[in-house]
């Protein structure tokens, strides 16, 4: 099998994770923001992590918030949250990412972080030319059911890049989740915080480095 098309998850695959500290120290300051500074710590848990439209209605009911006009806040501050990591060296792209100048394919981005997160990303670190496309969600409430396994922006992204032959690559289950719904191939990378993850899905492969990409789309 040949790939014409690869496509890749940011976070975790092309550059570094963000510390889940960062990320709940901004969803907590977006509580504070709309007067709320007794908030629940599960409830700030909640709004950091796996939030769906469903919760973000229950936890805002709870402080008598309106669930878009803090969701879109809650956006907000995540991104400005991650660019100033970005800024100060604690979230970088991986050292082999230089491989995909020479990777004989087309290129995109799907991501579930924000989509102004994977704008600055790919400005700050001087890596847009390598991407014919690159999704991030929307600061909206719809945009949760929207999010990986779901293949609605990986699909955008395949028509974009007219993609015949395409592979995703991602270092989560529901990258792999999202390759199958979406009828492509997927790749699971190994990087050090999924080195030893026993997985319950079956990637069409499982590379240890974007090195290995060479190697997979000329098989």
């Amino acid at each position: 099998m040949t790939y014409d098309t690869v496509i890749f998850d940011n976070d975790g695959v092309l550059v570094g994770r963000t510390h889940f500290d960062v990320l709940r120290d901004a969803t907590e300051a977006t509580f504070a923001d709309f007067g709320v500074t007794d908030c629940d710590p599960d409830h700030i848990e909640d709004m950091t992590i796996g939030a769906t439209p469903s919760s973000v209605d229950t936890v805002c009911d709870a402080y008598g918030l309106d669930p878009e006009t803090f969701w879109r806040a809650r956006d907000t501050r995540l991104s400005r949250a991650q660019q100033v990591e970005a800024r100060a060296g604690r979230k970088t792209p991986y050292g082999d990412i230089d491989t995909l100048e020479n990777l004989d394919a087309t290129m995109g981005i799907v991501s579930s972080n924000q989509q102004a997160t994977v704008d600055f990303l790919l400005d700050h670190f001087d890596m847009r030319d390598h991407f014919g496309t690159a999704y991030g969600r929307e600061p909206t409430i719809e945009s949760l059911d929207l999010r990986k396994p779901d293949p609605h922006y990986l699909e955008r992204a395949l028509a974009d890049l007219d993609a015949d032959s395409a592979l995703f690559v991602g270092d989560n289950e529901s990258d792999i989740k999202a390759a199958e719904n979406a009828g492509i191939d997927s790749a699971f990378i190994r990087r050090p915080h999924r080195r030893d993850w026993d997985l319950n899905v079956w990637p069409t492969w499982d590379i240890e480095s974007l090195d290995d990409l060479h190697r997979v789309c000329s098989a």
